[in-house]
């Protein structure tokens, strides 16, 4: 399949954010199903691109297929990068798309920002155990396991950090 990467339009902003939410809830990934307060942030796709920036991926006719929110250091939607790393958070692909290569070409574009980044060394992410094919390109692309920065925003949510290196540091 061909796909493109590029940031997201404002008329595709309730699509993405559809498309996002309907990974997480098919995917099991909201302790509170279609209750869980996290939907409402899976979906303001219109306040993720204006604090940070949100790409998609698309097929050859222009139908967004996913997408993701890129943050260089010190964006508000890090979480746990520091003051050298990059993050992406919610990556997400629709449910038909998977396995075309979307959710890779979005991960790529994240690390290929954070290379033409000056002072960055790597790019991090958290991630929910149960995310196996998100874990799955993670390790193809070289990202490694950092449990020490494991953390858990709410109670009984554990999440895995990755980290790539982009660059020794000086």
């Amino acid at each position: 399949m061909d796909i493109s990467i590029r940031p997201v339009e404002p008329a595709e902003h309730a699509l993405l954010g559809e498309i996002t939410a309907e990974a997480y809830l098919g995917d099991g990934l909201l302790d509170y199903g279609a209750d869980d307060p996290y939907l409402v942030r899976l979906r303001d796709v219109p306040r993720r691109a204006a604090e940070a920036e949100v790409l998609v991926a698309a097929d050859a006719g222009g139908r967004v297929l996913g997408g993701v929110t890129y943050a260089p250091p010190g964006n508000p939607w890090c979480d746990i990068a520091t003051a050298d790393e990059a993050e992406f958070r919610m990556l997400a692909v629709s449910r038909e798309a998977r396995g075309a290569g979307a959710g890779e070409a979005l991960v790529r574009a994240c690390i290929d920002r954070a290379r033409g980044t000056t002072g960055v060394t790597g790019i991090v992410l958290s991630t929910q155990p149960g995310m196996f094919g998100a874990h799955r390109i993670y390790g193809r692309l070289g990202f490694v396991r950092t449990p020490e920065r494991d953390w858990s925003p709410i109670d009984d949510l554990k999440l895995l950090t990755y980290r790539l290196e982009l660059r020794s540091p000086a």
